[in-house]
Order: structure tokens, then sequence, then C-alpha cells
């Protein structure tokens, strides 16, 4: 808990995005995920990787007791995430957006059957996260295709132009 109460707010949003669920992570990440400095990509991201799956079609009374904690912190997020606490900012993304998708089509076709799972995401905002981290994946992905081509095309032809200056 010392080292979340430290960290500067990237590092907390960092912390969060990569943090191992366990038996024992509900003080520390629940503590991490009241913070304001928690963006939307984040927390969503912190949500699929806390498993609801696994809970989410099981009355509350029949969840395991050793993962009670778990299915607190995963009530929390929700409620945080529809109500507008995490802002949406440019930059992160989510961790695993195929988990992000599964989720959504899982709730569109709960929708169309008539039945509702524990944990219902906002799909506004959940497409607008979605969206955001598709266009930094391909941001990232054209420049690293630039940069492969600076390797592969550009860099001999600058290195011949410039080797005859040093020399």
């Amino acid at each position: 808990m010392s080292i979340a109460q430290a960290a500067s707010e990237e590092e907390l949003r960092r912390m969060a995005r990569y943090y191992r669920w366990s038996r024992e992570s509900e003080p520390v990440l629940g503590w991490i995920m009241a913070q304001k400095c928690i963006d939307l990509a984040s927390a969503l991201s912190v949500f699929f990787n806390g498993g609801p799956e696994r809970f989410n079609y099981l009355p509350k009374r029949d969840v395991p007791e050793a993962h009670l904690g778990a299915a607190r912190l995963l009530d929390n997020i929700c409620l945080r995430v529809n109500s507008g606490f995490y802002q949406l900012r440019p930059g992160p993304r989510i961790v695993a957006p195929a988990n992000a998708r599964k989720w959504q089509a899982a709730q569109r076709a709960d929708r169309t059957e008539g039945r509702r799972g524990r944990w219902v995401l906002d799909e506004t905002l959940l497409q607008k996260a979605l969206e955001i981290s598709q266009q930094d994946r391909e941001t990232c992905q054209r420049a690293h295709l630039r940069g492969t081509a600076w390797r592969l095309g550009l860099a001999p032809w600058a290195l011949q132009r410039l080797l005859p200056r040093l020399n």
C-alpha cells in the first residue's frame, strides 16, 4: 500500500493496468481505483483483468467467500465507470481490447435475449475507449512502419550522404 500511496499519477495508472489480481489484492487495488487520476481505459483494463465473466451471471449470495472482495471491487469499478468517475483521456488504451469487445458482444446478446449480467457497462463509454485504443494501435503501427521504412530504405542513403562529410 505504501508503494501505491507514494506513486505518481502515471505510476498509479500503470500499476492499476498491470496489477495482478489475487486473493489479497482488494485493499491496494481498491485504493488505487478510488483515485481521480485513474482514467477510463485503465479502469476498464483493471475490470477485465479481474475476470468478471467468472461471476457475471452468479447471484451475489453464491459468490464463493474467497472471491467476495474481488466481486465487490468489480462492483465498485463498474459503478464508477457508469457514473463517469473515470475520464476518457487520450494516450492510455485498454490493455486487452479483445476482452472488452467480447464483453460488449455478450452485453448485446444479453439484451437481445432479455437477460442481464451482474455488471453492465455503459456501452457508449466502452465504445469510446475501444475507439481510442484502436486509434492508438494504428498510430503505433504507422510509427513502427515509418521507422522500418527509414531503417530499410532511407537510412543507407542518408548514411552515404553523411559519411563523406564526416571524413
